[in-house]
Parts: structure tokens; C-alpha cells; sequence
């Protein structure tokens, strides 16, 4: 019997640098860190842990966790040069999807060996989350971290170094990085004397397209808490300041003040002053009031 004879196999696609700023990487850098309000690095910069604690926190004390596009109906920017226009240039920020995204770019463009990766938000779950989590992974000579700017609750300022059962302190929170034969690596953090699970990722390196589709149903499905309410975070030194729905928090310590968010021009002043936000016009501001409450 004769048989076929074998082809050649059709070639896999060769995996090749992800999506990244269509600017030269001197201007990004530059306007990232202005951005950010950090000093202008006058050469590149070099890749170390003290960089990354200074990159992160600037990050998360000056662009804020926000879902402001998804209750104004416009698509949420995916690609790195949209994530760019809208975070860097016009003073916005984002959630998780966008926020990793462009920090990933920028510590790529700085020299960090960058791996995306994708994970599950496990705090406040009763049963397994779906994965709708970016999560960074930054590896300089120091070691690989856990690089975070997407999340709105308590989360670190720092990177947390890859290391498991490492405890890891840093302004007053303690936390620490364990390995489940199901979820791979997941981040703990100690509240109120027991450790809780924020959220878990796995190791295999994801491209921009594979937040498309979890991004899509965090818009979009009816069953998303991002597309009830108004949703911002950005921390402090000490704590955090927050927008859920028409509340407006400041988490201090142990401490917790509230006011109620009643009128557009109320609403636009603290977008501008309290979250380092461009001011969005009167219309959006009602629209952003009447979306109403944020059930999580």
C-alpha cells in the first residue's frame, strides 16, 4: 500500500515583540515620567529594584484606577500607542487592562525583560473568578517582580519580588506571594491577623490580544460591576482615595471620611484635584452621576 507522501508541516507563527508605542522610545520615556512627575532622565535610564519601587509608586499615587470610558460608551483603548494618547497624553487613566498595559510598555522601553501575564481577582470570591486580570512580571538583575499599577483596593506601592513565601512589608501593609497547584502564584496580604488572597496569575506570557476578549466582557456584560457605577482609586502616602458611585472616600490609616458626590461641578473639581484626572465636560459628569451605584 502506498501512502502519501508527508508535506512539511505549516510553520507556527514566530512570536516576535508585542505591541509597543509607535513613538521613539526616548519621547515615551520622557513623557511617561513627566506624566508620572517624576524628574526628566536626562540619559536612559538603568534597570534596578529602586527603579521599579519609584516607577510603581509614582504610578499608582498619579494615574488613577478609573472605568469612566465604560459608563461614557466609548471603547476602552487596547493597543499600546491608544493606552499612550489616552493615560499619558490626555491625562487619564483606566483599569487593569489598561494601566499594565502601558506600564508594561514603559518598563520595556526602559531595558526590563517583560513578560504579560494573565490572572484571577480572587478577593471578595466565593467560587473561581474567571481570569480578567493583567499582571506584569519585570526581571532585572535583582531578581523578577511583580509589577501592579491596575488595582483599585489595597494593593502594594512597590513591586513585590517573586519570591514564595517571602513576607514582604511596605507601608504598613504586609504581604506575600504563595504557590496553589491550581492557581499558580497568588498574592496574599495579612488582614486583621489572617492572610487573604487579592488575586492569582500563571506563568504563561499572554499578548495584547488575549485581554481583548475579557476586557470586551468587563464592559460590556450585564452581569460586569464596571459598567454600574463610577469606579476611581488612587493611593496615598497613607492610604488611598476612592469614587464609588456618588461616594467620595479618603482612607487614612484606619480612618475613613465620606462625602457624597451631589452636583456635575462638585464631581468635576475633585476628578481634576484629587485624582490628577482632565477634566471631563458638564454633560459627561451628569451622565457619570446617573450610572449610579457600584454592588460589589
Amino acid at each position: 500500500m502506498q501512502h502519501d507522501p508527508i508535506r512539511p508541516r505549516d510553520p507556527l507563527p514566530v512570536p516576535a515583540q508585542d505591541d509597543k508605542p509607535q513613538v521613539p522610545a526616548a519621547e515615551f520615556i520622557q513623557t511617561y515620567f513627566q506624566r508620572l512627575g517624576l524628574p526628566l532622565p536626562v540619559t536612559q535610564p538603568a534597570c534596578s529594584r529602586a527603579l521599579l519601587n519609584t516607577l510603581q509608586y509614582a504610578h499608582v499615587t498619579r494615574i488613577p484606577y478609573e472605568n469612566l470610558d465604560i459608563l461614557d460608551g466609548k471603547p476602552l483603548p487596547m493597543t499600546c500607542d491608544e493606552q499612550y494618547q489616552k493615560m499619558v497624553l490626555h491625562r487619564r487613566g483606566g483599569y487593569c487592562f489598561e494601566l499594565n498595559g502601558i506600564y508594561a510598555a514603559l518598563l520595556q522601553a526602559i531595558g526590563y525583560q517583560v513578560k504579560t501575564c494573565m490572572g484571577r481577582f480572587l478577593r471578595g470570591e466565593s467560587t473561581i473568578p474567571m481570569r480578567r486580570h493583567r499582571v506584569i512580571l519585570a526581571t532585572c538583575s535583582e531578581g523578577t517582580f511583580i509589577c501592579d499599577a491596575g488595582v483599585g483596593q489595597q494593593a502594594p506601592r512597590h513591586p513585590l519580588l517573586l519570591a514564595p513565601d517571602l513576607i514582604q512589608e511596605q507601608y504598613g501593609e504586609t504581604y506575600q506571594v504563595t504557590r496553589e497547584p491550581f492557581f499558580g502564584y497568588v498574592i496574599q496580604t495579612r488582614h486583621k491577623g489572617s492572610w487573604r488572597p487579592m488575586y492569582s496569575f500563571t506563568e504563561e506570557e499572554q499578548l495584547y490580544v488575549n485581554f481583548l476578549m475579557p476586557s470586551y466582557y468587563c464592559e460590556h456584560a450585564p452581569d460586569s460591576f464596571f459598567n454600574k457605577g463610577m469606579m476611581l482609586s488612587i493611593k496615598t502616602h497613607d492610604g488611598r482615595k476612592t469614587i464609588d458611585g456618588n461616594l467620595f472616600r479618603i482612607f487614612c490609616g484606619d480612618d475613613v471620611s465620606e462625602t457624597v458626590i451631589s452636583e456635575p461641578e462638585q464631581l468635576i473639581a475633585l476628578l481634576d484635584e484629587s485624582f490628577n484626572l482632565e477634566k471631563p465636560s458638564l454633560e459627561q459628569a451628569r451622565t457619570f452621576l446617573a450610572a449610579g451605584s457600584v454592588r460589589r
